[in-house]
Formats: C-alpha cells, sequence, structure tokens
C-alpha cells in the first residue's frame, strides 16, 4: 500500500500535470519522456512514476514503446466520445439537483447568475470573463457533486479536463460568447428555481449541444 506521502507527491503531480496541459505548457499528441515531466512538473521521479498509471487509466497520456509517453490526441471520436459522457452524467445529475438542492442555495447561484449576465450586457471585461468562467465550472461541479457519487464526480473532472482541451485554440470561454453561454446557464437555472425536472434536463442537454457545436467550431 502507497504511504500518505506517496499519495499525496503523486496527487500533486497528478495536479500539475493537467495544470500544464491545460496551461498548454504540454500539448495535444505531444511525446514526453518521465523526466521532462520532473521538468514540467516540479514533482520528484518517484511522484512522476506513480503518476503514470493514473493518466494511463484516465486516458490522458498513452506509453508509446521505445519513444516515451504520449499526450492524447483530439480527434472526431473523443470530441463524441467526451460530450455523450457529459450528457449522461449532467441529465442525472440536473434532475437530481432540481429535485433537491436547498432552496436558497438555488436563489443563490440565481442572483450570481443574473448580476453577471447584467453587467455582460454592459461589456465585457477580462476580470468579468474570467469571473464568468469560474462561475461556469463550479456551476456544472457543485451540480454533479450534488449527487454525492465520488466516482462520478472523479470521472466528471477527468471529462472537463478534456473537453477544455478539445477547445484547445481557446479553453476559456470566449468574450463574444459569455451574454449567450449565461443565458444557458440561466434557462436552467430558472427550470431548477421552478422545480422543473424534465424542463431542467432538457435545458442542460441544449447547454451542453451548444457547447459540442461550439467546440466543433459549428
Amino acid at each position: 500500500m502507497l504511504s500518505v506521502a506517496v499519495n499525496r507527491q503523486r496527487d500533486n503531480a497528478y495536479s500539475c500535470f493537467t495544470e500544464r496541459l491545460l496551461a498548454k505548457d504540454i500539448v495535444p499528441g505531444q511525446i514526453v519522456s518521465q523526466r521532462e515531466l520532473m521538468d514540467l512538473t516540479g514533482m520528484p521521479l518517484g511522484a512522476i512514476r506513480e503518476m503514470v498509471p493514473r493518466l494511463e487509466a484516465d486516458g490522458l497520456i498513452r506509453t508509446v514503446p521505445k519513444r516515451g509517453l504520449q499526450v492524447l490526441t483530439i480527434d472526431l471520436e473523443l470530441v463524441r466520445n467526451a460530450f455523450q459522457l457529459r450528457q449522461i452524467i449532467e441529465s442525472e445529475a440536473i434532475a437530481v439537483f432540481c429535485a433537491g438542492a436547498p432552496s436558497a442555495e438555488i436563489a443563490r447561484i440565481s442572483d450570481e447568475h443574473r448580476t453577471t449576465r447584467a453587467r455582460a450586457a454592459r461589456g465585457v471585461t477580462p476580470e468579468l470573463l474570467e469571473a464568468a468562467q469560474r462561475m461556469d465550472w463550479a456551476f456544472h461541479d457543485q451540480v454533479v457533486d450534488f449527487m454525492g457519487n465520488r466516482i462520478v464526480s472523479d470521472i466528471h473532472r477527468v471529462n472537463a479536463i478534456k473537453i477544455r482541451l478539445i477547445r484547445n485554440s481557446d479553453t476559456r470561454m470566449l468574450p463574444e460568447l459569455a451574454v449567450s453561454v449565461l443565458d444557458e446557464h440561466i434557462r436552467v437555472i430558472d427550470a431548477l428555481v421552478a422545480r422543473d425536472v424534465p424542463a431542467a434536463v432538457a435545458a442542460i442537454q441544449a447547454h451542453i449541444g451548444s457547447a459540442n457545436r461550439r467546440a466543433l467550431g459549428l
């Protein structure tokens, strides 16, 4: 059994790797060695070696014999699989959240989104865009985590990394899309306020469908 210290180092290495991946310091399809991963993450070789099997299990890298470790590549199959998985997870999650989340929390989420939407309508600044992106990601994470299923939450977070990589040219919310994305969220939230489970599921599915089309540039 791995010691607590080794587990912590492995988890830190994993977090550093995904941060570098999303920051584009490592790019999809790139071949890297364990030594290069040490330099990129600042973690010792032991932590890197413990991290690699987890990255392979999550589909973020694969071992290429005699070459090294290849970061996942972005292709149409990945896009289809990642967004299909997101639909499956979040459709169930929003139904559970709609039925059971505290009304005060739904009201807080509604107020936060409407305030941000009103600010975005007046002009999207870099600071507002960053705040809106954090709110977007946090909302989806909160809805999934509300199910209380650690397995699903872990799968959701790995899949979220893949979806951000699919939009590799820009992993953040684009200024010209901020208002429309917030409007999609607000349609979901309106259904939550009404405790209308079918409407909430339909709204989240429409939102994910729009994100899929944006990722494909459609």
